[in-house]
């Protein structure tokens, strides 16, 4: 990368979204801006919860100006209940990033664990501590769902400045096709 590049990283949840912005200076080098949590318990209504997650993210937007929303994607889980409200809920994040022009990427929880930490399967607190060392800051606890949120925006960082992410991607069937039409049977 040449130019600053500004990265919203959004952990959704419905009862707790956590949001955390770095700036990727013109030498590559991350910084922290901003992180916090969205707190939706009290909030009652599905829909309520949804509206408040798109106007509080259009408000990161409007406050930072992202140039790319990396955001987790919806994992499952014993309860299929969970994925569907994660689902919503990472929508309604994605929506507001989109309506603002904002380019929007998505990342497994196990592939942002395993950027900071090297380690897919990582805890919480052991993201919070590589985020705390990557980045150079102090953070709170309290903050655990904002270190995901950092990681994966730290993730992002790491997927546009790697060298293997400009190789042609795997699992192309059109490239496999084009390059090997002797293993084609008609």
């Amino acid at each position: 990368m040449t130019k600053e590049k500004v990265i919203l990283g959004i952990d959704p949840g419905t009862n707790l979204l956590g949001f955390g912005i770095v700036r990727v200076d013109a030498a590559d080098r991350p910084g922290f801006i901003d992180m916090g949590v969205v707190d939706l318990r009290k909030v009652e209504s599905v829909y309520d919860k949804l509206e408040v997650i798109h106007e509080k993210v259009g408000a990161l937007c409007d406050l930072h100006h992202p140039d790319d929303l990396a955001i987790e994607s919806p994992f499952y889980g014993k309860n299929a209940q969970v994925i569907l409200k994660l689902g919503r809920a990472q929508g309604a994040a994605m929506i507001a990033g989109l309506n603002r022009g904002v380019k929007v990427y998505e990342y497994a929880p196990r592939k942002a664990k395993m950027a900071i930490c090297g380690n897919g399967a990582a805890s919480k607190e052991q993201v919070c501590l590589m985020v705390q060392r990557t980045l150079g800051i102090k953070i709170d606890s309290k903050y655990l769902d904002a270190t995901d949120a950092l990681a994966i925006a730290m993730c992002h960082f790491y997927q546009l400045t790697s060298p293997l992410a400009a190789t042609p991607a795997k699992g192309s069937w059109e490239k496999f096709v084009a390059s090997n039409p002797e293993r084609i049977k008609k």
